[in-house]
């Protein structure tokens, strides 16, 4: 005779594994939640000042009975620093793994399209020349000339798209193409710089949290949570491009739209924390990645893990960069890099074809 047929229906067991991998996924998201908080108070703890925890959360939760010295350290220097670092991280985790969704490419990230050589180029304008995109910009004229730059070499993406079809394989090209001459750009301006202008933009294009306020950190998050938001209104659509744009389109999504729509908010992410932090690379191709070993393709865990896991990448840039040297704080970027060149050459070699 044969085996008895088993209880439970293929449906519902689909339905008690989807449940079970829910419940892992958000258990890891959790546990990424806690891991940011964690590197958020070592960050808090780490610098100049020789402060204990006791007198940080003193300084933070009485401030009126911390000494003045520990409040300035811990209120105007090291909180601005440590959240700005979790935001940007956020930040560019996000706009990372969604252009690596829209353009189905796992080595993609938001300065492949150029953005990270435009900010660069503008930075240096207002740097060199004094010149501002906007009038009475300030003190914020290099902040807003990089963000005008990065928004707009965005934008040229999106024209040149519009007008040639938006298929990644372009927007990839075109892309470089920006990139190769934003940096000849970049290097003219460096040329004619003074030797104080080119310090000024050699230590812009390394990347630093240093120049951190509450302002910087209140747009930041606001750039987030609105970006947040309408790229989660569209995680259904997003996961399903992963299939690709045949299967998407049967779906109901109209892929060159949707690819269209989520570069101007991938542009808007990158480009506010570029203009920001200066050029901090890597971020967006590391977070990604890591999210996706952990909670896979599924935008409802994959955009928040991203989120988690380039916040918590850059929380440990910035505890690294005033733990190598006491006294010393390096660049973020040269960090970045350091992490993620080797991170970036691992994924080429693992996506060589096989030999014939």
């Amino acid at each position: 005779m044969s085996a008895a047929l088993p209880v439970f229906t293929p449906a519902g067991e689909a339905s008690r594994g989807a449940g079970r991998v829910a419940l892992r996924r958000s258990a890891l998201l959790a546990v990424a939640v806690l891991a940011v908080a964690l590197l958020f108070l070592v960050d808090l703890g780490t610098g100049p000042g020789a402060l204990s925890y006791r007198d940080i959360f003193t300084a933070l939760l009485d401030p009126a009975a911390a000494s003045p010295r520990h409040a300035v350290i811990v209120w105007d220097i090291r909180l601005p620093v440590a959240l700005l670092a979790v935001v940007v991280g956020a930040m560019l985790g996000l706009a990372g793994a969604e252009m690596q969704t829209i353009l189905d490419n796992p080595l993609a990230d938001p300065f492949t399209l150029g953005l990270s050589s435009a900010a660069g180029v503008g930075a240096s304008v207002a740097i060199v020349t004094g010149m501002s995109v906007l009038p009475a910009a300030g003190p914020t004229l290099v902040t807003v000339n990089a963000f005008a730059f990065a928004f707009g070499a965005a934008m040229l993406v999106h024209l040149f798209t519009m007008a040639r079809g938006a298929t990644s394989e372009t927007m990839i090209l075109f892309g470089i193409a920006l990139m190769f001459t934003f940096n000849a750009l970049l290097a003219l301006l460096q040329y004619r710089a003074s030797e104080t202008q080119l310090v000024q933009i050699v230590f812009w294009m390394m990347g630093s949290l240093q120049r951190a306020s509450l302002e910087k950190i209140g747009i930041a998050a606001g750039v987030l949570g609105m970006t947040g938001l309408l790229l989660w209104r569209r995680r259904w659509a997003l996961t399903a491009m992963r299939f690709g744009d045949d299967r998407a389109a049967s779906l109901g999504v109209d892929p060159r739209r949707l690819r269209l729509e989520v570069l101007v908010l991938v542009a808007l992410l990158s480009a506010t924390a570029v203009s920001f932090v200066g050029v901090v690379g890597f971020v967006g191709l590391v977070g990604p990645h890591v999210a996706r070993l952990l909670v896979g393709e599924d935008q409802r865990w994959f955009a928040p893990m991203s989120m988690l896991s380039g916040a918590a990448m850059l929380s440990a840039t910035s505890i690294v960069s005033k733990a190598l040297s006491p006294g010393i704080i390096y660049p973020i970027g040269i960090i970045t890099a350091l992490v993620g060149v080797p991170f970036f050459l691992s994924l080429v070699l693992m996506r060589r074809s096989p030999a014939r």
